[in-house]
């Protein structure tokens, strides 16, 4: 196929061996890995944050919940433009930028003491800090790094990395949370999220030969918008970011309200980080197998089962440990899958600006999931209307991807024959 026949030609571009190149993609990998770790570990715990905040300076929730809302939107909007730098320039620079405005907007987090101060840090800094330091322009890298047979493997190896950091951190951030305050601990969260400014160096990607037969930003933008399959996958992945961002930010006060311990809500959490490393580490190695639009699918066709399994149920500390462990297995397993059949469709040149578009999608259902949580709990009194909707979004997300077919472009297909 082209996608290999681009890949041997990157593999020996500037003289390198094979064996070179495998050394060079094992750091960036590593690099990958960390920086996603810290990344969207140290997000993983803004829930935790939400009843402190709002019981000192006596917010409703909707306040945080927009505020983290916002972030996301932005992350999202911004998302596009930062992949295609990272297109272009390639990833490290555009993760340094990331890394330092993600640490900025921690810092002013931490001393936000109104409505609109924290919307500033927690929603515009740490959104655009997120967007050059999260999947679109990582996966972007490790995408270009690694043969086509091994690039859904290899996304689901970095995605799984970053559910470590989301298991690993949130234990910490809880405990800097009970023993310096709210402020002092999203002070200390900056500096330590700082540290994915010099891993950025382990990020040595390049963008693709020029060839002379490249395509423009435009004509890019217009193949994948003239594709039903595009647009298949991103209103799949509005889903998606509906439901991690609602249960991420809205499950540990939740549970509370069902007069389980703050702790609970904490190690749930924690737990779907854990079973998230494996859940995408074996949703990478699936998709290099079998079709990775029928894997979605059921995906989303399971999140349903296990969303009214928990609503339906008696809930106890245990109830909650095991919808924990099922959403885990579910929670990112999408990415690489998304992802990957991206890179399938379109090829490897503008991934990073392809995903970031369909990860814009995600991120308006995050938006949505994330400020109607807040949003209906205070004009209702619960979250029973927002559970029903995410099992109906997820039956929804599950006939979306369905039809998509994992062919390439006829662009990618006569450059194969033409090869």
């Amino acid at each position: 196929p082209y996608c290999r026949f681009l890949d041997k030609r990157v593999a020996t571009r500037k003289g390198q061996p094979m064996t070179s190149l495998w050394r060079t993609s094992g750091w960036l990998m590593l690099g990958a890995s960390l920086v996603l770790a810290l990344s969207l570990g140290i997000r993983h715990g803004f829930g935790l944050f939400l009843p402190p905040m709002s019981a000192e300076f006596g917010w409703g929730r909707e306040v945080f919940a927009f505020a983290i809302a916002l972030q996301n939107l932005i992350w999202g909007l911004t998302q596009p433009f930062t992949g295609a730098l990272a297109d272009r320039f390639g990833a490290k620079r555009t993760v340094i930028v990331g890394g330092v405005l993600y640490a900025i907007g921690l810092g002013c987090m931490g001393l936000a003491d109104s409505p609109m101060s924290l919307s500033l840090s927690a929603g515009l800094l740490i959104g655009i800090g997120l967007s050059g330091t999260s999947f679109s322009v990582i996966l972007g890298a490790v995408g270009r790094a690694v043969p086509m047979e091994k690039r859904s493997m290899a996304m689901g190896i970095a995605a799984a990395a970053g559910s470590f950091g989301q298991f690993a951190m949130l234990p910490g951030t809880l405990g800097l949370l009970s023993w310096l305050g709210w402020s002092v601990a999203l002070m200390a969260l900056g500096l330590l999220v700082a540290l994915i400014i010099p891993l950025a160096a382990m990020l040595k990607d390049t963008p693709l030969p020029l060839t002379g037969q490249e395509q423009t930003l435009g004509e890019a933008l217009r193949e994948a918008c003239s594709h039903s399959g595009f647009w298949l996958l991103a209103l799949g992945f509005f889903v998606c970011g509906f439901q991690v961002v609602f249960i991420g930010v809205h499950l540990p006060a939740y549970l509370v309200d069902q007069h389980l311990p703050a702790l609970v809500g904490t190690t749930v959490l924690a737990l779907v980080g854990l079973f998230n490393i494996f859940g995408t580490y074996i949703a990478g190695w699936l998709g290099g197998r079998m079709s990775k639009p029928r894997l979605l699918s059921a995906l989303y066709l399971a999140r349903a089962v296990v969303i009214v399994a928990f609503i339906l149920t008696p809930l106890t500390v245990w109830s909650a440990y095991a919808f924990g462990v099922a959403m885990g297995l579910l929670w990112l397993s999408t990415v690489p899958l998304t992802n990957g059949t991206v890179a399938t469709l379109f090829g490897v040149r503008n991934l990073s600006m392809l995903g970031g578009i369909v990860f814009l999608f995600h991120q308006l259902g995050a938006f949505l999931g994330g400020w109607m949580g807040g949003y209906l709990y205070d004009h209702t009194g619960s979250y029973d209307l927002v559970w029903q909707i995410a099992v109906l979004l997820s039956l929804l997300a599950a006939a979306l991807n369905w039809p998509v077919r994992e062919l390439p472009v006829a662009r990618l297909q006569q450059q194969e024959a033409n090869a």
